[in-house]
């Protein structure tokens, strides 16, 4: 039976867990991280669970009408929000591989990297079959299957579109996303994962066989979510409308760039589809793979890992629209010695601080580097209405809604 994954508030349900990552909550938005409905839940061998006996639940001020509870982990101090309308719970900060995992750091670096994000509350770590053409995949998988973490704390997720050279290894054909899909669970050397995106739109591919595709995999285990990546908010509606049509699993989110240089997207497009259909926002790139830390004064060295095999990202950032951006983010730094963070701790938590955000994934090189990045989550609560505002006056660029 084929359980839609229903995109109100009222329909979330409180949950309980004792998994150390995710701290005692109470009331809606609680989520245990498997999916709604019980429909499609059940990895394969896994079985059904165990009941738990309920955790004690700390009183707190009611939410605001209409907000997804938010809730800090014992001992990390990170923060867990539901997944768009989803009741699945995701860490603010995820991991994610691209351009490290399997190309630009050791095998050892990346273990560091993800252990330190693991015991600092991080659970959910991206990837996709095109990164380092498989390379991030089989690292990441190597890694979580050395570890011997509970596959019920944390959540994978990766992206289907680019797969191989030959015409039927791309694309959002049913065949490249069962076959796809299959090829990286391979590779990750896992049962499932928790969600699979869309990596782009597919005009070779009609929305309703992209649609039965996703619920098929999902029906099948494969999968318990799935979202989009770089779609336009017209595409998510019409996915949406086509499940809703034909009683198929719609998408819980939409993965999309968003930083202090590109918002009209995260900031305007997507807290509509947030409150119309419960799609939420897992973003990427806050600090543009390390071009906004106020490191590199106006000259981006050859050493800088965003370069490294990305010629096109050293040209952009130094274009003029570039040197206009790096002057930008050098006078956010009052802003930032004032809150006692880096540049780079303010970029991530003024990413956080957007409606509809989820998660957003950090790019790092060094376990010393994601410490770093995860102090983001003290400065989040630091960013009143009047800091927010400076920036937006230093920024000049607040996108407004169309209507």
């Amino acid at each position: 039976m084929q359980v839609s994954i229903a995109c109100t508030e009222q329909n979330l349900r409180s949950r309980s867990s004792e998994d150390r990552l995710c701290g005692p909550r109470p009331g809606p938005g609680g989520g245990n991280g498997g999916p709604v409905g019980g429909g499609h839940g059940n990895p394969p061998g896994g079985g059904g669970s165990v009941p738990k006996a309920r955790a004690a639940l700390v009183p707190r001020p009611p939410a605001p009408a209409g907000a997804l509870r938010e809730s800090t982990g014992r001992g990390t101090g990170m923060k867990y929000r539901n997944l768009g309308k989803s009741g699945l719970r995701v860490s603010c900060l995820g991991l994610g591989t691209w351009v490290t995992f399997g190309s630009q750091i050791s095998d050892e670096t990346a273990e560091d990297v993800l252990t330190v994000a693991y015991e600092h509350g991080v659970n959910l770590f991206d990837t996709a079959e095109v990164y380092a053409a498989g390379k991030a995949e089989r690292t990441l998988g190597n890694i979580l299957k050395s570890k011997g973490w509970r596959r019920s704390s944390y959540v994978v997720t990766t992206k289907i579109f680019w797969g191989g050279q030959a015409e039927t290894e791309r694309g959002l054909s049913r065949k490249h996303i069962i076959e796809g899909l299959q090829g990286s669970l391979e590779r990750l050397q896992l049962g499932y994962v928790d969600i699979v995106f869309a990596n782009r739109s597919d005009p070779n591919s009609p929305m309703e066989e992209i649609v039965r595709a996703m619920t098929y995999v999902i029906d099948q285990g494969l999968a318990l979510y799935w979202g989009t990546s770089r779609w336009g908010a017209a595409e998510i509606m019409e996915a949406y409308s086509v499940a809703r049509q034909f009683n198929l699993i719609p998408p819980v989110c939409e993965q999309a760039e968003h930083r202090l240089f590109q918002r009209e997207k995260v900031q305007v497009q997507l807290p509509e589809l947030y409150h119309k259909i419960g799609v939420g926002s897992v973003t990427l790139s806050p600090l543009a793979c390390g071009l906004i830390t106020s490191k590199y004064d106006g000259r981006v060295p050859d050493t800088c890992r965003a370069i490294k095999g990305y010629q096109w990202l050293k040209d952009k950032a130094q274009s003029e629209d570039g040197k206009k951006q790096q002057a930008k983010v050098r006078d956010l730094l009052p802003i930032a010695h004032q809150l006692g963070c880096t540049v780079a701790q303010l970029a991530i938590a003024w990413c956080l601080r957007s409606e509809g955000v989820s998660s957003v994934l950090l790019g790092v090189s060094s376990a010393e580097q994601l410490i770093e990045h995860l102090g983001a989550v003290q400065v989040l609560s630091q960013l009143t209405p009047q800091t927010v505002t400076e920036i937006d006056g230093l920024l000049g660029n607040k996108p407004h809604s169309k209507k």
